[in-house]
Parts: structure tokens; C-alpha cells; sequence
């Protein structure tokens, strides 16, 4: 067996990418303080066609070398924006018809494995690496989703779980165009 060479991968350009019809799904990443994880969701954004990934609050922005490294050019070809306001935000896109989805664990979290997709379009919501998603976007979340996990940590990396949670999303639930 013979890995590919990236000209073999035929990936779409930039301009191809932004020209695409995208998958109805928004990121919304809430307080992330880290550039590599926002880096990282950036690249796993382009990677699932995301419609756009919202940074919010103190989420650094780019450029940013640091968001660069790990993104590896997926700041070009994502739509993102720069929020202050989270709760500002969900507002907006619960008016807009986004069904809102907070990856956290709560009193009432459906586990990832037990979602179903009702046929809107969703904005899923990562939070802060430490304290998670701010309580007041979960209170206006329609569902906190969490990610079983089995060993002796209660956390994933958030880039891992914005990996996880979009796979399932888009090709188990159905979520792609």
C-alpha cells in the first residue's frame, strides 16, 4: 500500500472551499484561551465544511502564529468571527433558527451517542478549557451534550472534542449537505 502525495488527495482550493455549499453546522468556541486549540477547531472546521466558527470573549483571533501552526492555513478558508458577547451571540442564532448545543457536562446531558437530529441547523458550543461553557449559555442551550468517556479523566482536550463531536454530528447524525 502506498500513501498518497498530496496532489493525489485532489483537495478543493480556497476559493472552491469559501464557494461551497457548507454544512448546516456553527462552532462557537466560548472563552478558549488557548491559539493552538483555536487553531485546531479552525482546521477541523474546514475539514468537515463548517459554515462558520464563531470566536468569542478572550478566544484569541487570528493572525496569530500560534493559531497558523496548528491551523495550517484553515484561517483562510473558514468563515470566522471575532464576538465579545457569547450570550449576545446565542440570542442571535436561536432567532435565527439554530438549534443551540453546549458540549458540557450538566445535570441533564444527553450523551453524544443518544443525540438526534431534528433537521435544524445546530451552533455547538466549546467552552473554556478549565471551566467549561460559561453557565449562562448553557441555561439558554437547548441540550448540553457530553462525550461518554470511560477512564479516569472527566475532560478531553477541546480540539479532540470538537473532532469528536463534529464527526458524530455530521456523518453519524446526518448533519451534511
Amino acid at each position: 500500500m502506498r500513501k498518497l502525495k498530496l496532489e493525489e488527495l485532489q483537495r478543493i482550493s480556497v476559493d472552491e472551499f469559501k464557494s461551497s455549499e457548507k454544512n448546516p453546522l456553527i462552532v462557537v468556541l466560548d472563552n478558549v484561551r488557548s491559539m493552538y486549540n483555536v487553531g485546531a477547531v479552525l482546521r477541523t472546521a474546514d475539514a468537515f465544511l463548517i459554515e462558520k466558527v464563531y470566536l468569542c470573549g478572550i478566544t484569541p483571533k487570528p493572525p496569530h502564529r500560534e493559531i497558523r501552526k496548528t491551523a495550517i492555513g484553515a484561517e483562510e478558508s473558514v468563515d470566522w468571527e471575532a464576538r465579545e458577547d457569547c450570550v449576545e451571540l446565542i440570542y442571535e442564532l436561536k432567532q435565527k433558527g439554530y438549534r443551540i448545543l453546549s458540549v458540557e457536562q450538566t445535570e441533564k446531558s444527553t450523551n453524544l451517542m443518544d443525540f438526534t437530529h431534528d433537521g435544524r441547523p445546530c451552533a455547538v458550543v466549546f467552552g473554556h478549557e478549565v471551566e467549561g461553557v460559561n453557565q449562562e449559555v448553557v441555561n439558554l442551550s437547548e441540550l448540553a451534550i457530553e462525550i461518554p468517556q470511560f477512564g479516569t479523566k472527566h475532560s478531553l482536550n477541546i480540539s479532540v472534542a470538537t473532532g469528536i463531536v463534529l464527526y458524530d454530528l455530521i456523518l453519524a447524525k446526518g448533519l451534511h449537505n
